[in-house]
């Protein structure tokens, strides 16, 4: 057997909180084998980013303490002084993480960052750190290397910047790659291709990855071993293989089961709930029949026809504009009482900005939107105000939607007080009512938001949505962020109201196999455009538009011996900004199937 890269034994991080020490990793060991991809996995505070920032000493010894032992190249890193674990950072371990613009210095150019690294560790002239910076970009995929040296972070997409970080991590030509949660913030089909061009890379270069995600799906994809961690401890280790077909530990179990499956709907025609797993125990929770009692109205509560919205691009010192970014083009759709019709695509198509056009956050250019039978865009301020009542925003991040110094059972209040709905004594019975309507107590109502999970602070934000009795909810990527057994629970919250409240959904999301699970009709977004528009089944079941096969290809599969069938593309989605004189084409549609349009040519 070769010696570990790196072997980690019995490694302890503790952190002082209010005086006194806690330990949030305890007695962790793992070995990583010369060009082995281990995993660490498990949900957010289970301690596995912070097993990562241990590794690398990134922790502040004035506040953290770290134990046990760390050998990589026959040395201990928590032996190594300070200036040679520098020498260790970057050069022989490389590490890319979860935001790439926290990575990026936003006011440097590409090539800047990129030859400080090369010039600080390898010793080269700036002539030759240039040169290198350009192989290094080829090697990532990044088209046009050479002349995107001197562009700004902003100026690159998010998978373009996640390649430049990873161009920066190998720019020495680490023995070991740490990777942190790197496609967490991705579209579903860039996330694919940076765990493809990971994989190639290590294949060519021959280094060890240690990968870090809360996702089983990834872990099926990437990983020859995985280590499962739970509340600071790691539970279970083992081969991928064996882990995915004998999980011993309940709490694997309990991850392995949360993992939404594409094409696990086949053969059903309504929305379904997923199911609960107990994450101590393993065991399922009952489970109650699919939303079938869910009756849609016959008439639309939403109505867009031909809405378009756009963006001036202006240049020079008059602010000419010199160009259009075109969100939304000519979208029509409607959804009906108790229905949940899904917008899908890649960040940058003009879902989000559909869903802000329609409760007017954004103001729309042309086309007409009508809730509860009001035209949002003709009405008035004080008109507004009324349409809004029957029309609430739910967004990504939660922590962004409420005010870190207001009690939550305030926050849930003000909507209410605000429209004169009731009386305080009353609004506070309606906020205890609301908080254990999506499973929380009422008790509650006295705490920060900085005082709940993700997941809780998401079902207070749906509490507020509730607050005003809207009949239609707009939900922004609602679950994108959160751990894959809270986004099951606050699934699960949202398809129990629509059945009892009769809700209609616009649910935005690039996540096809939570899209899959819980809708009745899905349009497909690219460009600003829907190019495919019908029921969930006949869509997923008999998908038509090349954009929406390649959405689905891209889905991981959660499970390693099928990890070779995912067919990836690299082709990035283009720009929607256009001349200022760019007049859209028209576009026609074909009807597949009962209701199921799909766009005849390619926007």
């Amino acid at each position: 057997m070769p010696r570990p890269v790196l072997s980690i034994s019995n490694l302890n991080t503790s952190f002082r909180v209010g005086g006194e020490w806690m330990n949030v990793v305890r007695d962790v060991s793992f070995d990583i084998a010369p060009k082995e991809t281990v995993a660490v996995v498990g949900e957010s505070g289970s301690g596995k980013s912070v097993t990562a920032l241990s590794i690398m000493r990134l922790l502040s010894p004035a506040n953290s303490r770290v134990t046990g032992r760390m050998d990589f190249d026959g040395k201990n890193l928590l032996d190594l002084p300070l200036d040679e674990m520098q020498k260790v950072r970057g050069n022989r371990i490389g590490m890319i993480f979860q935001e790439p613009m926290t990575s990026l210095n936003p006011v440097l150019k590409i090539g800047r960052q990129i030859t400080e690294v090369l010039v600080q560790h390898r010793g080269m002239s700036h002539a030759d750190a240039e040169v290198e910076a350009v192989r290094l970009l080829d090697r990532v995929r990044i088209p046009s290397a050479r002349s995107r040296l001197n562009e700004y972070p902003m100026s690159f997409s998010g998978g373009m910047r996640q390649r430049v970080v990873i161009a920066v991590a190998l720019a020495c030509s680490p023995k070991l790659l740490i990777a942190d949660e790197p496609t967490t913030a991705l579209d579903v089909t860039i996330q694919a291709q940076i765990l493809e061009l990971i994989k190639t890379l290590q294949e060519e270069e021959g280094m060890s990855v240690l990968f870090i995600t809360h996702d089983m799906g990834v872990v099926a994809e990437i990983s020859d071993r995985a280590v499962v961690m739970y509340r600071g401890e790691a539970v279970e280790a083992g081969t991928t293989q064996e882990i995915f077909a004998n999980a011993r530990h309940p709490y694997t179990r309990a991850l392995l089961s949360a993992v939404p499956q594409l094409g696990s709907m086949t053969g059903t025609s309504k929305p379904m709930r997923f199911p609960l797993v107990d994450l101590a125990t393993g065991e399922a929770a009952p489970l109650k029949e699919t939303a079938d009692t869910i009756k849609t109205g016959r008439y639309p509560i939403l109505k867009v026809e031909n809405l378009v919205t756009r963006f001036n691009l202006k240049s020079g010192l008059f602010g000419r504009v010199s160009g259009r970014v075109h969100a939304v083009e000519n979208v029509s759709f409607s959804v009906r009482e108790g229905e949940t019709l899904s917008l899908v695509g890649e960040s940058g198509c003009g879902k989000s900005t559909t869903g802000r056009s329609i409760i007017r956050l954004t103001e729309a250019k042309e086309g007409k939107i009508e809730i509860a039978g009001k035209d949002v865009r003709r009405a008035r301020k004080s008109d507004l105000v009324a349409i809004r009542r029957n029309a609430q925003m739910i967004f990504q991040d939660p922590f962004d939607s409420l005010n870190p110094r207001v009690r939550v059972g305030s926050a849930i209040a003000e909507p209410i007080l605000t429209h004169g709905l009731a009386t305080q004594k009353e609004a506070s019975e309606r906020v205890a009512d609301l908080l254990e309507r999506v499973g929380l107590s009422a008790a509650m109502a006295d705490r920060f938001p900085h005082e709940f999970s993700g997941g809780q602070r998401q079902r207070i934000c749906i509490a507020r949505a509730l607050a005003l009795e809207p009949k239609l909810i707009v939900a922004d990527e609602s679950v994108s962020a959160l751990d894959v057994s809270v986004k099951a629970q606050v699934i699960n919250l949202m398809l129990d109201l629509q059945e009892k409240l009769g809700l209609a959904y616009l649910f935005i999301s690039h996540d096809m196999a939570v899209v899959e699970r819980i809708s009745h009709r899905v349009a497909v977004m690219y460009l600003g455009e829907i190019v495919e528009i019908g029921p969930r089944a006949s869509l997923f079941e008999n998908p038509q538009h090349p954009y929406t096969k390649r959405l689905m290809a891209a889905v991981p599969i959660a499970d390693p011996v099928r990890r070779h069938l995912r067919r990836i593309s690299n082709d990035e989605i283009r720009s929607p900004v256009r001349p200022p004189d760019y007049v859209a084409p028209k576009r026609t549609y074909r009807e597949v199937s009962p209701d199921h349009f799909v766009q005849v040519s390619d926007p």
